[in-house]
């Protein structure tokens, strides 16, 4: 990994994220085909640009046909074209995102999210510090159209808050942001799901894991990652505890 690899990332997820609002702009028959069309012409940029910028380099992508010459590769980009499908075809709705990260040697190196209608990408170079915690509840970011029983069962049993949103980038930058205090997932994800948003909050001094506490492994021949947690480091053991504690999923 280089320095170049942080700026590289931070570029591809900004510049599909400009190209998605220019896709989004368009005039389309339904919902469906701008949603179709945004995550076909971000995908293509990404894959395009990666094989000019990295050519040695495998990629993974939400939308592409899954390659398993990545499973011996030293160097894999994870990339999702465009989180929040359903966000993005709603004109208003600003919680959607462009995910680009780089796995190298069995690490997340690098990562990039975009939040595109924001006109904001945070990067794994960053170097941010997550703003104080605000008083009152705790602040569980959620999926606004289907928030899961554990997360429900998580706030009641903690005296907690649900804070709904798109996107799971948009959810986990929400703790880096400071406008959460954690994003937990229990509904099924993919690695590009939060490959990137993992590197970003990493980067930031969040801690990241399963809902076990176990670690999160990316460029498994399943890509399928089921769960994840996202949080303040000092919530981490409560989190966990309490987690153990709700009936089994």
């Amino acid at each position: 990994m280089t320095l170049g690899d942080h700026a590289t990332a931070a570029a591809l997820a900004a510049a599909a994220g400009d190209l998605l609002c220019r896709v989004r702009a368009r005039d389309f028959a339904d919902a469906a085909a701008r949603k179709a069309a945004g995550d076909a012409e971000s995908h293509r940029f990404l894959v395009d640009r990666l094989a000019a910028l990295r050519p040695g380099d495998a990629v993974l992508s939400e939308e592409g046909a899954d390659d398993p010459v990545r499973l011996t590769a030293e160097r894999v980009w994870i990339v999702d074209p465009l989180d929040g499908t359903r966000e993005f075809s709603e004109p208003d709705r600003a919680d959607w995102a462009v995910h680009v990260a780089l796995w190298e040697r069995g690490e997340l190196t690098a990562g990039a999210v975009a939040l595109p209608a924001e006109g904001v990408t945070l990067t794994s170079a960053d170097g941010r510090a997550v703003p104080a915690r605000a008083e009152g509840p705790l602040r569980l970011a959620v999926s606004r159209s289907r928030p899961p029983a554990l997360v429900t069962g998580l706030a009641t049993e903690l005296g907690g808050e649900l804070v709904p949103m798109g996107s799971a980038g948009v959810k986990a930058m929400s703790v880096v942001r400071g406008g959460t205090d954690a994003y937990v997932h229990g509904g099924g994800q993919y690695e590009w799901d939060s490959a990137a948003p993992v590197a970003v909050a990493r980067a930031a001094g969040l801690h990241t894991s399963r809902l076990d506490g176990s670690p999160l492994r990316y460029n498994q021949p399943d890509p399928y990652l089921p769960d994840l947690l996202v949080c303040r480091p000092e919530l981490a053991d409560r989190l966990l505890e309490a987690i153990a504690q709700l009936p089994a999923r």
